[in-house]
Parts: C-alpha cells; structure tokens; sequence
C-alpha cells in the first residue's frame, strides 16, 4: 500500500491530499505542529506533529510539505530530507508535464498546470491550478506559480519567489530570490531579490 504523509494541514493540505488520491496514493495520513490543538482537516484527522512524523517515518512511502509559506515550506523540506525521509512529487492526472521537463521532489502539480519543453522545477514547488510554465523556464527551490499565472518561455524565477494569481511574466524576464509579484502583474523587465512587485506594467514597490 502506497501511504504518503502530508504534513501542513490547511486548505492546501487538503487540495494535494485529493491530488495524490487521483494519483494512485492508496491512502494519505496528516501531520501538523498545530496538533494536538488541531485535530481534523476537512474528512481528515491530524494524527501529530513533525516530531511524530520523523518518528514514524519508516511507515510511508513518502511525504509531500503543504504549507504555503515559501519559507516555512523549505525549512520543513530541508528537515525531512536531512532526517532520510522519501520527499514525494505528486502530479493531477489533469496537469501537461513535459517528457523532457524535470520536477525537483516534493513539488506539487494541480490540475490544469502545464510544464513545457525543457523546463526545470526545483525542489519544493507548487505549481498551482491552471498556470503556465512554458518552455526552459528554471525555477529555484520552494517557488509558488498561483492559480491562473503564466510564465513564458525562458523565464528564472529565484528560491522562495511568489507569483501571484494570474500574473504573467515575459519571455526571458529574470526574477530574484524571495520576490512577491502580486495578483494580475505583468512582469516585462527583470526584478531584484527581495521585493514586492504589483501592477501593469509591474513596478517594484518602495517605502
């Protein structure tokens, strides 16, 4: 029996638990830090937190982290993978992967994504419901494509960026490390790390 770990529990949580159903995961079993204080997550219950994974680790045959947070989401990546745990990459059947794309372990692909030619996805994505990632794009560890953004060809997006829900970047923009471009963007010259990027076109914000 294929079981797979899911630590975060929140509305996230729930949409990869369905992912990984519809992908041939015979069961799945949830972990949060916020237990014993928060127990159930939609028809799930919360059975511990990440020491209780960690400590019965040998059961699954992997373990996904659903937590939205870029950062968070890399800390608790990097721990299970130093701890010897299986990180699982789980792909809806209703998502467009490339054969010649690469997936780092513990992304998470949603229904109606796709991942063109040659594209490269690090470790920890999310690449979430209905979002482009055309061809040669490369995109660093623990990044977030939202719902309905899209990434023309050639694009880098740095560790730990988020791309928010139906921004578009253009063909060969380059953005940085830990950037935010905000929902409806349009991203047509490079961007910095660090910074909050919003608006048509996206202008980088300033105090």
């Amino acid at each position: 029996m294929k079981l797979l770990a899911i630590l975060g529990a929140s509305g996230h949580g729930k949409v990869v638990a369905e992912i990984a159903r519809a992908a041939g995961w015979d069961q799945v079993e949830f972990y949060d830090d916020a237990w014993p204080a928060k127990a159930q997550i939609g028809i799930w219950q919360i059975v511990g937190d990440t020491s209780a994974l960690l400590m019965s680790s040998e059961r699954f045959s992997g373990v996904v982290v659903a937590i939205g947070s870029n950062v968070i989401r890399l800390q608790k990546l990097q721990e299970l993978q130093a701890a010897g745990l299986t990180l699982a990459t789980i792909v809806h059947p209703a998502a467009i992967v490339s054969e010649s794309a690469s997936l780092g372990v513990g992304t998470v692909v949603m229904a109606g994504a796709v991942i063109n030619a040659d594209a490269r996805i690090g470790l920890g994505a999310i690449i979430n419901t209905g979002c482009g990632v055309d061809h040669d794009c490369v995109l660093g560890e623990a990044v977030h494509i939202s719902p309905g953004a899209h990434l023309a060809g050639d694009v880098h997006v740095g560790d730990r960026s988020w791309i928010g829900i139906g921004a578009s970047v253009r063909q060969g923009q380059r953005i940085g490390a830990g950037v935010m471009v905000g929902a409806g963007a349009a991203v047509v010259t490079d961007i910095t790390d660090d910074v909050i990027a919003v608006g048509v076109p996206a202008r980088v914000l300033t105090d």
